[in-house]
């Protein structure tokens, strides 16, 4: 059983072919990009939703479903580079970072939702609740193997440790669950949070070993003049920050991606679940 389950890109632009052979690392291709959303429909869909169901949405749980919309309206997006091709995910799998305690330290891990486009927003409040209890408890096994593993490679060997990792994870596509290594822990995108830092703005480094091209931080809600019927209201505004791995994902991508965000975010009654059969 291979690590991911892929299928190779039949065709690739001269730009992709010129971009693979221009970086060798997803620390010099990073590409970052933001825009501003108006938040007073999803705060209010918030609020009607937490009544209704009695779950605690917020943000990251909208986020998490939009940045799966967003790889959904642009599967090209949703790929993995190995031996200079890109290889199409087939599925679409969303991480979101954890704050957790390890020897008294604040540390982050991340808990994945799998197939994060085909669930309700109930069925990732739960499962995201769940899996960040457990890892919070020290109780996801998988986990707390990796952490492990992890401490026993000296500091010095740690950047030679994590390119090999990925080298034998996504460039060979081994499943390495038997070694303690979880299978592709962070899927498609990553999530994380940085409004609950009080942060309005944010842009998150890409992280080589984890071959993820996506990073979005939503920062946090703020009230501002907006134009809207042609009259400058005061309107809940929020920041959404976003990191790209050029090699894969350029502005057509990007411009796809943006699209579908604001469509979500800004209209979430039409397009999350519907609160009168809510999951």
């Amino acid at each position: 059983m291979p690590n991911v389950e892929l299928t190779k890109k039949p065709h690739i632009s001269s730009f992709r072919k010129i971009a693979f052979g221009t970086w060798q690392t997803t620390y010099d291709p990073s590409i970052y990009g933001g825009m501003k959303l108006r938040m007073d429909k999803a705060l209010e869909y918030i609020e009607q939703f937490r009544e209704q169901t009695g779950r605690k949405l917020t943000l990251t749980h909208l986020t998490t479903k939009a940045t799966a919309l967003a790889l959904q309206a642009c599967p090209d997006a949703n790929a993995v580079l190995r031996w200079n091709q890109l290889y199409l995910r087939k599925s679409i799998d969303i991480s979101v970072l954890v704050v957790m305690e390890d020897d008294g330290q604040i540390d982050l891990s991340a808990t994945k939702v799998m197939d994060a486009d085909k669930k309700s927003l109930v069925e990732i409040i739960d499962e995201i609740t769940e899996k960040a209890e457990k890892i919070r408890k020290r109780e996801d096994m998988t986990l707390e193997q990796t952490r492990q593993s992890m401490k026993l490679v000296p500091s010095l060997f740690m950047n030679a440790f994590l390119k090999l990792v990925a080298f034998f994870s996504y460039t060979l596509n081994l499943n390495l669950t038997w070694a303690g290594l979880p299978k592709d822990a962070f899927g498609s995108a990553v999530v994380t949070s940085i409004g609950s830092l009080g942060l309005d703005t944010g842009y998150v480094p890409l992280v080589p070993y984890s071959r993820v091209p996506i990073f979005i931080a939503p920062g946090r809600v703020n009230e501002e003049p907006v134009v809207q019927d042609g009259q400058i209201v005061v309107g809940k505004t929020l920041n959404m920050s976003a990191t790209f791995d050029h090699r894969v994902i350029d502005g057509k991508h990007a411009a796809v991606m943006a699209k579908t965000f604001r469509k979500v975010m800004e209209d979430p009654f039409n397009h999350f679940d519907s609160l009168d059969s809510p999951g």
